[in-house]
This record gives structure tokens, C-alpha cells and sequence, in this order.
């Protein structure tokens, strides 16, 4: 396993163990995060380990064009009880991940570090927020990197109230001309909208 310094670089993918854990250490900057993002590559670590960059294989991603929509969701839709917006509240929404409870997860993994570094790639244009609003009151929501190539890289969502963040994510699908969602690992929920695994190979065409 490769000990990250200050140097600018990351080993090949093939060095990656079978869970994808790619390299440790290093630094939280502008700079790394893009090169990070733009080779397939994402932090991900809990508050008391160092930074741990993955590149997982296989890769978990949606397709545009492959979306499920439930007919109870398409209902939701329909009703319209929500308002959506992009941009609008970043800090709200990348505090808010932080804070929610998940199933087998002791603490968060949206440390004070990463909402900083986050932050300031949204301050620069290529973090992205997706905001769901009931009644004035944020209730849901989404953040990712945007690589301006036609991918995006979804980081975490929320919800404080039923199929909010769902209505966050369809919305961001549908308005959006995305060729690629980078949904990162499984999880149940985003299957149930149609992530598929991709080989890792195929996924670092799309970049």
C-alpha cells in the first residue's frame, strides 16, 4: 500500500486491493481532489484514520437513460410537494450529510476536513449541490463533483422527510445532461433507481 506525500501522483490501478483501497495519506487540496476525481479516484475515511483513496472495481454507476422511477414515486412526482433547486444552500446540504445516522456507521465520514475541501471546490464551480425544500424548510438534499465531461460524482445525500432526496436525485437525472452518475459503491437505494456495476475499466472510459 502506497504512502501518499506531498508529491502530486497516485499509484496505478493496479496496485488497488481487492476492496479498492488505492493508496493513504496526503492532503485534502484543490489540486489533488481534481486529479483524484479525474483518474477515478475519491477519498473516503472515518475521523480518526488517515485519508484513504478508493478505486474500486467494480464500479457503481446509473446510467441516464436507465432510470427507474417507481409509480408510487411518478405519484410523488406528479403531487409536486417539493421544490428543487441547484446551488443554492451547499454548506447546508454537505452539513446536513454529515449528521445523518447510517445503518452500520458509528460516526460520519464528513469530517470537518472534507466540508472544508469540498467547500472550496463548490467555491470554484465544480462541486455541486442539489437543494429540496418543503415549505421553505430544507428537507433534503445532494452534493457531488461535476468533472464539466459529462460525469458526475455523487458524494452523499439526504433526507429529513419521505422520497426527499430521491426527488433530488431524479430532478438532477432528468434537468440535467449528464452521460454518467458515479454512484462509487452499492447501496439498496440506488439500485432500486437503477445503479448497475460497470467494470472499473469501462467506468475510466467515461472520464
Amino acid at each position: 500500500m502506497h504512502l501518499l506525500t506531498q508529491e502530486l501522483w497516485f499509484p496505478d490501478y493496479s496496485e488497488a486491493s481487492a476492496d479498492g483501497l488505492l493508496a493513504i495519506g496526503g492532503d485534502l487540496t484543490v489540486e489533488r481532489l481534481l486529479f483524484a476525481y479525474q483518474n477515478g479516484i475519491f477519498p473516503w475515511y472515518s475521523h480518526d484514520e488517515p485519508i484513504l483513496w478508493w478505486s474500486p472495481d467494480p464500479r457503481f454507476v446509473l446510467f441516464p437513460d436507465k432510470l427507474k422511477v417507481s409509480k408510487s414515486m411518478r405519484q410523488v412526482l406528479r403531487r409536486n410537494p417539493f421544490k428543487v433547486t441547484i446551488n443554492q444552500n451547499f454548506n447546508e446540504v454537505v452539513c446536513s450529510c454529515s449528521k445523518i445516522k447510517r445503518m452500520g456507521q458509528e460516526d460520519t465520514w464528513i469530517t470537518p476536513e472534507m466540508i472544508e475541501a469540498y467547500t472550496k471546490l463548490h467555491m470554484l464551480g465544480y462541486a455541486k449541490s442539489v437543494e429540496v425544500w418543503q415549505e421553505g424548510a430544507l428537507v433534503g438534499g445532494l452534493y457531488g463533483v461535476d468533472l464539466g465531461n459529462g460525469v458526475f460524482c455523487g458524494e452523499s445525500m439526504f433526507s429529513k422527510v419521505s422520497n426527499a432526496s430521491k426527488v433530488g436525485f431524479i430532478n438532477l437525472i432528468q434537468e440535467s445532461n449528464y452521460k454518467l452518475i458515479d454512484c462509487q459503491v452499492h447501496t439498496n437505494h440506488l439500485e432500486s433507481l437503477g445503479a448497475e456495476d460497470i467494470s472499473r475499466s469501462e467506468f475510466l472510459k467515461y472520464l
